[in-house]
């Protein structure tokens, strides 16, 4: 049996999860926003780094509204939130060059939804030949740059949008 040393991963599984504040709900103290891996906090509509991700430059889009399904946003909320999605895919396009996208959302637990309770879409971009054969045959991931390398990247191209709903810059 091969081992695969994780210990960072130990504080997440140790931790009470029930008295920990939902990580998409950023609060209006925007000091820690690089620790926590947030890149924008709008109106309507936040963007941050997977603290675990799949493959660099691994985006979560949530609303602000804490909500766990999409019909519980209103017009408003829901453009937002789609026009946040398709401006992250544009910051990656530009940033990272991938060949393409996973995006989606997990709607309840049994669907995959890690945080249940707060809607929130995945933009993981893919590269030809990203799934080689440590994930194939050793279920490894490999992640090439540092998660705090990636952020240095992406964080001036969302510090430079305006408010939705647009997101333009």
């Amino acid at each position: 049996m091969k081992v695969l040393w994780a210990p960072w991963r130990m504080e997440y599984i140790l931790a009470d999860k029930e008295d920990q504040e939902c990580i998409f709900c950023p609060g209006t103290d925007r000091t820690k926003d690089q620790e926590r891996l947030i890149l924008f906090v709008g109106t309507h509509t936040m963007v941050m780094m997977n603290r675990y991700p799949y493959n660099n430059g691994h985006l979560l889009v949530a609303p602000i509204k804490h909500v766990p399904s999409l019909d519980q946003l209103n017009n408003t909320e829901l453009l937002a939130l789609s026009l946040m999605v398709r401006h992250s895919i544009q910051a990656i396009k530009d940033l990272m060059n991938p060949d393409g996208f996973n995006v989606g959302i997990n709607l309840g637990r049994v669907a995959g939804a890690g945080v249940e309770a707060h809607l929130h879409y995945h933009i993981v971009p893919r590269w030809n030949g990203d799934t080689s054969f440590m994930t194939a045959v050793g279920e490894v991931r490999v992640i090439p740059e540092h998660i705090v390398e990636t952020y240095k990247k992406l964080a001036p191209y969302f510090k430079g949008i305006k408010d939705e709903p647009g997101g333009e810059k």
